[in-house]
């Protein structure tokens, strides 16, 4: 593969393919920690680290791994990593580790990383497969950036612990919370949409089965979408 094929698939997954704003996966991590910038910084590059060394293992493995145990493979790769990334994390930075909480070891089962295991990393080379993991990485980290610059700005008048805004004004505190969460992520959900429209590119389809990555070997996808 070129190198320009191998730029293109790095970035693709920061506004084309963004796996936050126009994939729409990984909510769940994206929504609970980007309340402060830093944490989503720290959950976007701890996610990268995992997403690029389960990538390149499993492209190294995709013709070892015998297809009727490709899925538990997979699930067993990305643990390891998610275990050492945890493990330095709670070494060297205990105050994120403590602010991510349970999402850390939630990162086995992000779709992000197992559905760029079973799409691009099962059936590419390890170059490739490298590539699509730090472009799918950068493109989480930077919406978990945004959307945390964003929440914390409005809601605590600061950014990256810095206070930006004086004290003597208010703050919307609801941004620090749930309700801001779904409100800011939706406003850059049609932010990025009305950009790659403007630009002639329709954004990728994620409504139903059709947008789970796994809906090809889904039994309720087969028989026409989830209940």
């Amino acid at each position: 593969m070129s190198k320009q094929s191998n730029l293109k698939i790095l970035l693709n997954g920061i506004i084309k393919e963004n796996p936050v704003l126009v994939l729409i996966l990984g909510t769940c991590p994206t929504l609970a920690v980007t309340s402060l910038a830093v944490n989503g910084l720290g959950m976007g590059l701890a996610a990268t680290a995992v997403l690029l060394g389960s990538n390149i293992v499993i492209s190294l493995l995709r013709k070892v791994i015998p297809d009727k145990v490709r899925i538990p493979s997979y699930i067993v790769i990305i643990a390891g990593f998610v275990t050492i990334v945890s493990f330095l994390l709670e070494a060297y930075v205990p105050s994120l580790y403590e602010a991510l909480g349970l999402y850390l070891p939630l990162i086995v089962v992000n779709c992000i990383i197992l559905g760029r295991a079973e799409m691009f990393a099962n059936k590419n080379g390890v170059v490739a497969s490298a590539c699509d993991a730090i472009g799918m990485g950068l493109g989480f980290t930077l919406a978990l950036i945004c959307m945390g610059s964003i929440r914390e700005l409005l809601g605590s008048g600061t950014w990256f612990g810095m206070r930006i805004i004086p004290e003597s004004i208010q703050t919307m505190s609801i941004m620090t919370l749930a309700p801001g969460g779904f409100f800011v992520f939706g406003c850059l959900i049609a932010l990025v949409n009305a950009i790659l429209m403007r630009k002639g590119k329709k954004p990728k389809q994620t409504v139903g089965c059709s947008g789970c990555p796994m809906s090809g070997k889904c039994t309720q996808a087969a028989e026409g979408g989830c209940k």
